[in-house]
């Protein structure tokens, strides 16, 4: 079991009453969980910044019929195949599509990544989820 350690934390009233209101619209049953999380949050943040092994999903929407766009997705992914470790392609409905696409790597990879597909003509929404291989957060 890891050890504990505790410390305390001044805030104005005010800050850690909105602090607390977001914690109970999240689901936290405790202010330690909110902390842990938000710390690894900036230590996700400091991975990215400091390009070592990073994970993420780059989520994309498009229309399916639109002209070649399938054809110029699947060459960029070819294009970033070192970077790509999964996808999955989910049928929205007629016309429209979701692909997630696992990711790992370094961070400059990942980002051309998810910026060409953002950038790709056809593409209706690309977003790009920043997290983390786990082996920096203990």
């Amino acid at each position: 079991m890891t050890k504990l350690a505790r410390f305390g934390v001044s805030l104005d009233k005010s800050l850690l009453n909105k602090f607390d209101a977001l914690l109970r619209d999240r689901g936290y049953t405790n202010r330690s969980e909110a902390f842990r999380d938000l710390i690894r949050q900036e230590l996700i943040l400091r991975e990215w910044k400091e390009g070592g092994e990073v994970a993420g999903a780059v989520t994309i929407v498009y229309d399916h019929h639109a002209k070649e766009l399938v054809h110029t997705i699947t060459e960029i992914q070819h294009a970033h195949h070192v970077a790509i470790i999964s996808t999955q392609h989910i049928h929205l409905d007629h016309d429209h599509c979701l692909e997630i696409i696992a990711v790992k790597g370094r961070p400059n990879a990942v980002r051309r990544l998810a910026d060409q597909l953002r950038s790709t003509k056809g593409i209706k929404h690309a977003a790009l989820s920043m997290s983390s291989t786990g082996k920096n957060l203990t």
